[in-house]
């Protein structure tokens, strides 16, 4: 029954964020505070997704949750990023699959067209820029870029 709800109104074009909210929530995603989710957003498995508003996914973000995805506040996900909490064990003849939690701290930014992989921890305001590709740990208030993503320099917040 999800696919056909997360087909019909989660990965939609239609305007209506509070639409995809209900029925994220109404197959076990837990979400608090204000959350806004563009249209074309994909959702593998709403029951394994946290988020901690308020927070914006982007359009045609594709998070692909076959473990936990936990979102804290102030995350920004921009469009067509990927949350991939999958991959292959390309060393095995099987080729099994491999499976394992991703967590973005407070204040992380997911650049465009990038992807965070399996195993994953941004930390609080860290950056992954446009197109790169991240595993493991970012540090926090660290900008990363590149595929690998290694670190640029320091994220400076300036008040006011």
């Amino acid at each position: 029954m999800w696919y056909v709800v997360n087909g019909v109104f989660i990965q939609s074009r239609h305007p209506f964020s509070g639409l995809r909210l209900f029925w994220l929530k109404w197959f076990g995603a837990t979400i608090h505070g204000s959350v806004v989710i563009r249209p074309g957003v994909r959702v593998k498995y709403p029951w394994k997704l946290k988020i901690y508003g308020p927070v914006w996914i982007g359009e045609d973000v594709w998070i692909d949750n076959l473990d936990s995805v936990s979102i804290a506040a102030h995350c920004c996900i921009s469009q067509g990023a990927m949350l991939l909490c999958g991959n292959h064990d390309y060393k095995s003849a099987k080729f099994e699959l491999l499976t394992g939690p991703i967590v973005l701290e407070e204040g992380v930014w997911i650049g465009a067209k990038s992807v965070v992989c399996l195993n994953t921890i941004c930390r609080s305001h860290s950056i992954l820029s446009v197109g790169s590709i991240a595993s493991g740990e970012m540090k926090a208030y660290t900008i990363y870029k590149g595929n690998p993503a290694i670190p640029l320099r320091n994220r400076e917040i300036h008040n006011g």
